[in-house]
Formats: structure tokens, sequence, C-alpha cells
């Protein structure tokens, strides 16, 4: 099952970044298909735990009868209320894998692919109540704009929000041929490119992804013991700036330069990995999905 659910990505560098102690508290925050999961409790002796988040209800299916590992059905950006409520405090390593698993793009029901038509769904959460298909239908224009901007950086999102409030005027938009008929006159270059960038963007705003990582983020110095690990897979230029200025700064962007000393408030953690790791030619010839891909590891000091 896990195979068929998500290969998981970048595993061998991400578990050695983790630099594991067998003893050691994990947490798994994206537990998916259990891949980097299993990893972690494979290099664990009796006295380790491992602490595993995943919104998405379908991962439950894969979860490993071992136990040290603690489940939890949550986002996660509750990272520290879940850890509390187990009574740990600090935890060895935190990694996080922020990619859409194989099993969510190839199952169509759950409407992350422009392969197939189904519903505007896009939760990972399915016990949320917006979907893509309320997002587009009750969004202002400016603000579908700023989404499809920031989110996908498409090019002509502008326009492309212009069209879709003109045409949501004239009929609903629930499934995904309905919303890509609707917008057929303003696809710019490669239809399949397009779609996927707008998707991309659809899908953020739906699951409030950047939000959710940077709630993560600002926990993690607290959670992490001194020299504890944080290792996160990003797979779009957002999500790793992100990871990137936290790493180095404490914060998503540099802070303010103190006027008195002229110095910056320095970083809780020390990075390990200056520029990220990518997938060698290995790894892309069995996952190609892999290709997007960027490990970023931290150490708290």
């Amino acid at each position: 099952m896990e195979a068929d659910y998500h290969i998981p990505v970048l595993l061998k560098e991400a578990i050695d970044g983790l630099n594991i102690k067998p003893g050691g508290v994990y947490v798994d925050c994206t537990y998916g298909g259990g891949g980097h999961s299993n990893a972690i409790l494979s290099k664990l002796n009796k006295e380790g735990r491992l602490v595993a988040f995943d919104q998405d209800a379908d991962a439950k299916r894969n979860l490993a009868n071992d136990p040290r590992l603690i489940f939890e059905a949550h986002n996660f950006r509750h990272i520290g209320r879940f850890l509390r409520l187990h009574k740990i405090n600090a935890v060895d390593g935190i990694l996080a894998d922020l990619g859409v698993s194989s099993y969510q793009f190839d199952e169509g029901s759950r409407g992350f692919s422009i392969r197939y038509d189904a519903s505007l769904d896009m939760r990972m959460n399915q016990q949320q109540e917006q979907t893509a298909a309320t997002l587009i239908a009750t969004t202002s224009e400016s603000a579908l704009h700023k989404i499809f901007e920031q989110y996908g950086e498409v090019t002509n999102a502008k326009t492309l929000a212009r069209t879709l409030v003109e045409k949501r005027k004239l009929a609903p938009i629930r499934t995904i041929n309905e919303f890509k008929q609707a917008l057929q006159s303003v696809v710019k270059g490669n239809p399949n490119k397009y779609f996927a960038q707008v998707f991309q963007a659809l899908r953020i705003a739906v699951n409030d992804e950047l939000g959710s990582l940077r709630e993560l983020l600002q926990q993690v110095p607290s959670l992490l013991r001194s020299e504890g690990r944080v290792a996160i897979i990003t797979f779009h230029s957002l999500e790793d700036r992100i990871v990137k200025n936290f790493f180095r700064h404490g914060k998503d962007a540099p802070g303010a330069v103190d006027e008195i000393y002229g110095g910056r408030e320095e970083s809780p953690l020390r990075v390990i990995t200056p520029k990220p790791i990518e997938p060698g030619e290995e790894e892309l010839k069995i996952n190609p999905r892999s290709r997007s891909a960027r490990l970023r590891i931290a150490e708290k000091k």
C-alpha cells in the first residue's frame, strides 16, 4: 500500500540529515504512506518514540502497527498542542515532506489533478468546509488575482480572475471540466503547465498551506532540544523561500538591523544545508515526481 500511496522523496538524505538518536523522540509532520516514518522507526530502539501527523484521513490506512508510534489525524500546525497533550516537552527531530502524495494526485475524486473530471475539491482535510469550488464561487476578483499571482505565479493572473468572476455569474463552476472550459479563452502556453500552476494556487489557498508551514516553523525552535534537527522537503519556490529564510533568520524574512548595535537578531537555528539537497539521477528515474523536491536541514543551537 505504502509504495502505491506515495514514494518517499529524498528518503536517505532526510533520515541521515536528522542524525537520529536511537532513544530519541521524533515527529513526522506528514505521515502519508509512512515511508519516512518507517525509516525513522527502523533507527529507534525500544525507548525511542515517533509522533506522526496527517490531516488526510486516508493516511490512517497506512499506519504501522508499532507501539512506539503515536498518530494524530490533525494538521501539523497544531504540533505543539498535541505534543503537550502527550506530555512531550521537547523532541530530537522534526521532519516534514510538504508534497501532495501520489495517492492524492492519482485518486481522481479528490480533485487535485487536471487529468480527471471530478468535483473541484482539493481538501487535504475532508472535514473542512471550504473546497476549491466554494473558494471559486465566493472569493472576490482581487483576492483571486492575488491567489493566482502569488501562489501559482500565473502570468495573466488578473485576466484569469476577471474571466472566472464573469463565468461564475453565468453558471456554477463545480467540476474540473467546467473549470477548464470556463477558462479556455485565457490559457497561455502549454495548457497542462498552465492549469498545473492554477491548480497549485487553488490547492495552496484551499488548504492554507503557507499559513500552516509558517505556524509549524514558528514552533520549531521551542520544540527542539539543543542539537535537535529539523528537515523540511519543499516542492515549490514559495515554500522553499519561507523555509530558507526561517532557518537563516528565525523568521520569514531577514529582521531589521538593530539601530544601536547594527546587528540582526540571531536565528535560534544553525543551517546544515547552505544549499538545498536535490534528488539525484537514480531517484529521478524511479520517481519523476521528485524532480522539484528540495530538502533543507537546520539544527537547534
